[in-house]
């Protein structure tokens, strides 16, 4: 079955990094498009960064140049470099994957931003 296993969460002091990973089975990984998505307490999930199978990606203005998005499509896994972190980067981190109607999620990874 289809698999999407985040890693990397964790405690983190302001101003500190984390690198997410997230190893995907039970798809043909280099036919997908891959993202991150957050979801804060109390909002709603939102697009954090996306690279496409051709390696095209995008950002969400609020981790532009913070943030940074790779594919590795021998190893089927998609990483989050997180850096210059701050306390409204605290949520749970989700993977996505997805080709044309086909989308999978995985069971997401917290982030949490404490002094």
């Amino acid at each position: 079955q289809v698999q999407l296993v985040e890693s990397g969460g964790g405690l983190v002091q302001p101003g500190g990094s984390l690198r997410l990973a997230c190893a995907a089975s039970g798809i043909i990984f280099r036919l997908y498009d891959m993202g991150w998505y957050r979801q804060a307490p109390g909002k709603e999930r939102e697009l954090v960064a996306q690279i496409t199978r051709d390696g095209n990606t995008n950002y969400a203005d609020s981790v532009k140049g913070r943030f940074t998005i790779s594919r590795d499509n021998a190893k089927n896994t998609v990483y989050l470099q997180m850096n210059s972190l701050k306390p409204e980067d605290t949520a749970v981190y989700y993977c996505n994957a997805h080709w044309v109607v086909t989308v999978y999620w995985g069971q997401g990874t917290q982030v949490t931003l404490s002094s």
